[in-house]
């Protein structure tokens, strides 16, 4: 049996989605969109059906699971009303705006008694990630020591500021580093440049493993993300992101993308299959949870106080509920 998608917001991933459903997706079809934009809604929807208020289709009997990604600020919402309606859900980063939020989110899906939220951060099912994960637990590089993280974006609006960096960029650090080492971030200390950017930060685990992210939005030449995992016996790092390099006038040369999408279309395409497999078996699959959605906004909003204070953050969060393992 296909499972009737709806996505909820059409905007650049949005679409990205609705086009994964249509055309990369097995089990699933794309049966609903919303956007407060109609005419943006039916370009993306492929001929499904239109809504322009979400919770309309959050309740409707021709949708069985939701994608959202709207507006940051409508995440925590928009889950609770598809717990509250029994609907799996894969959110977009982030669950919630605040942690209390994500809390929120957190506690309604324990009283239901069903796992049904997974939260997009996509790189656990992007292909170098995946492989680094493995050789670290297969112990190729022996005990993990520290990870090296960079995050580049050609360049952003001005009104993208400092905490931004951190809330809307650093979160797939702050999930990444928690999956691929296994363990939890127990401080963050945050170096500033001029303007908020780049940002450096530097975690330390209850591992003991150090984690040092730099954070450059306005970079300048292309969307890059790239990470090194070094261990007491050898280092496991991504490869360049591309499929061809060029050997052209003299130069040995690849290029860079101007956004996240081309990165990591791959990921997003293997998640949402998995999420599907999810949906129809009932099991869940690695995906994020959405205690890894709380966990994740919680350490971010404490990192965003420690921003001006050229303090360590001590990061703490509520007790895990047995209901995620």
């Amino acid at each position: 049996m296909s499972v009737a998608i709806g996505v909820i917001g059409t905007g650049v991933m949005g679409s990205e989605h609705t086009r994964i459903v249509r055309e990369e997706t097995s089990g699933a079809h794309l049966a609903a969109v919303c956007d407060a934009d109609e005419g943006r809604a039916r370009a993306a929807g492929g001929g499904s059906k239109v809504f322009t208020e979400p919770f309309a289709l959050i309740n409707s009997d021709d949708v069985q699971a939701i994608v959202i990604a709207a507006p940051d600020a409508m995440h925590g919402s928009l889950v609770l009303a598809c717990i509250e309606q029994g609907k799996p859900v894969l959110c977009e980063k982030p669950l919630a705006l605040t942690a209390a939020e994500a809390l929120q989110v957190v506690e309604a899906e324990v009283a239901k008694g069903r796992r049904l939220v997974q939260v997009g951060y996509m790189r656990r099912f992007d292909a170098p990630y995946v492989e680094m994960k493995r050789l670290c637990e297969e112990g190729e590089i022996g005990k993990p020591v520290i990870l090296h993280n960079v995050h580049r974006n050609p360049v952003v609006p001005a009104w993208f500021s400092g905490p931004m960096s951190v809330t809307n960029a650093f979160v797939h650090e702050i999930d990444m580093s928690r999956w691929l080492l296994g363990s939890e971030m127990v401080s963050a200390r945050v170096h500033s440049g001029p303007v908020g950017d780049p940002l450096m930060i530097t975690m330390q685990t209850d591992q003991e493993e150090i984690v040092s992210t730099e954070i450059f939005m306005n970079c300048g030449y292309g969307y890059h993300v790239h990470s090194q995992l070094v261990g007491r016996n050898g280092t496991i790092e991504t490869a360049l992101p591309t499929a061809t390099v060029r050997n052209v006038s003299g130069q040995h040369s690849s290029a860079y993308p101007d956004n996240w999408i081309p990165r990591f279309r791959n990921a997003y395409a293997t998640q949402m299959n998995a999420w599907v497999r999810s949906v129809r078996s009932g099991e869940p699959n690695d995906g994020a949870s959405a205690w890894d959605g709380y966990v994740t906004t919680s350490l971010a909003e404490q990192i965003v106080a420690a921003l001006d204070t050229d303090t360590t953050a001590h990061l703490t969060v509520e007790l895990r509920p047995a209901f995620y393992g």
